[in-house]
C-alpha cells in the first residue's frame, strides 16, 4: 500500500501520469481517476484500482477539440455543433475511434467517448501533456461517485499516489453522453447537458438509450452509485409508514420533512434543480455516515437535469434479484 497525497501541484500530477501512475483529477462534474489514454498498461490500474469491470468503456478527456481528429474517424455536423456550443463543459462524445486508441479504452467496442472538462486545473494539466487522459470516477466502482479530494481519499487512500484538489465540483452529476446514427443523436446516459439543451443547439430530438446490460458507452450499468445504506425512492410519507421502528434519513428536493424523520436533507428549498444536482452526490455519501438503517429518497421532476437526477437515484437504489 502507497501514501496518497493530496495537493494542487500540476506538475507533480504530470510527472506521475507520463510515468504510467494515477492520479485522481478534478473536474466540473466529479473527480476523475486518470491516467494516460494512450497507454493500456496505465489504464489497467485504473480497473484494478477501482475494482472496474474491464467491460464498461472510460473517457478520455482532451484540453481542446483540435485533439480530436487525431482520436477520431469522423465528428458529423450535429457534434460540431454541440462542441460549438457546450464544450469544455458536461457533455461527451462517442465517435468512432482511431488506430490510435487501445482497446481496453472502448472495453473492445468501436467507438470512443471524449470530452473536455470545464475545470481550470484539469485543463492546464492537460495542455501539458502529451496524452489523453483516460478517466471513470475516481471511486470504489459502483459507489457514490466523490466531489471533493477528501471523498477520494475515502475511497481510494493507498491505491494511488496523488489527488489534484480543485475544490468542490460545480456541476456534481457525471456528463451527458452523446451519440450519432444516421443522423439521430443518441443521449446514452443523461447528466449535465440536457435533452432540450441538445434540440436547441442541434434541431434533432434526442432519443434517450441507457444500454444497462451491455455497457457501450460509459457509466451504464443499472447497478451503480449506490450507498451502502438501502435507498428507497418514492412518496416520502408512505415510505415512512411502511418502514416502522427504522432510523431513517430523507433526501428531498425542496421540501422538509422534519416533522416526519430527525435526519433530512433538502437539496434546494427554492426548487432550482441544478443546485440540487450539484449537491446530490455529497448529500448521498453524508446519509450513508449517518447511524441510520434506510434512507428515503423522493422522485424529483422529470424535466431538465432532474431526469439525471432521478436516473442516478434510480441506479443506486437498484439491487440485483437473488
Amino acid at each position: 500500500m502507497q501514501q496518497t497525497i493530496i495537493g494542487s501541484d500540476i506538475k507533480l500530477a504530470a510527472t506521475l501520469l507520463t510515468t504510467g501512475e494515477l492520479v485522481a483529477i478534478p473536474t466540473e462534474t466529479v473527480y476523475g481517476l486518470a491516467a494516460n489514454g494512450l497507454d493500456p498498461l496505465a489504464i489497467a490500474k485504473i480497473y484494478a484500482a477501482k475494482n472496474r469491470p474491464q467491460f464498461n468503456p472510460l473517457i478520455l478527456h482532451i484540453a481542446s477539440f483540435d485533439q480530436l481528429a487525431l482520436l477520431v474517424t469522423e465528428i458529423p455536423e450535429a457534434c460540431q455543433r454541440l462542441i460549438s456550443a457546450f464544450s469544455p463543459g458536461p457533455i461527451t462524445y462517442l465517435l468512432p475511434k482511431s488506430a490510435l486508441v487501445p482497446d481496453i479504452v472502448t472495453a473492445g467496442n468501436n467507438r470512443v467517448a471524449v470530452r473536455i472538462p470545464d475545470h481550470l486545473l484539469t485543463l492546464e494539466l492537460l495542455s501539458g501533456i502529451s496524452f489523453p487522459l483516460a478517466a471513470p470516477s475516481a471511486n470504489p466502482s459502483g459507489y457514490v461517485s466523490p466531489v471533493s479530494a477528501e471523498h477520494v481519499l475515502q475511497g481510494l487512500s493507498g491505491k494511488i499516489p496523488y489527488i489534484l484538489d480543485g475544490g468542490h465540483c460545480r456541476v456534481g452529476l457525471e456528463s451527458t453522453i452523446v451519440g450519432f446514427e444516421e443522423g439521430k443523436i443518441i443521449i446514452h446516459r443523461l447528466g449535465g447537458i440536457t435533452a432540450e439543451d441538445i434540440k436547441m443547439v442541434t434541431n434533432i430530438d434526442p432519443e434517450v438509450r441507457l444500454s444497462h446490460a451491455s455497457p457501450t458507452a460509459p457509466g451504464q450499468l443499472k447497478s451503480h452509485y449506490a450507498t451502502s445504506k438501502p435507498l428507497l425512492i418514492g412518496n416520502i410519507e408512505q415510505l415512512v409508514y411502511l418502514n416502522p421502528g427504522k432510523r431513517i434519513a430523507v433526501l428531498s428536493f425542496q421540501q422538509s420533512y422534519h416533522n416526519l424523520v430527525s435526519e433530512n436533507i433538502v437539496l434546494s428549498s427554492n426548487g432550482v434543480l441544478e443546485e440540487a444536482a450539484a449537491g446530490l452526490f455529497k448529500a448521498m455519501r453524508d446519509m450513508d455516515c449517518l447511524d441510520i438503517d434506510v434512507i428515503l429518497a423522493e422522485r424529483f421532476p422529470e424535466e431538465g437535469i432532474g431526469r439525471a437526477i432521478n436516473d442516478r437515484l434510480e441506479r443506486a437504489a437498484y439491487r440485483e434479484k437473488r
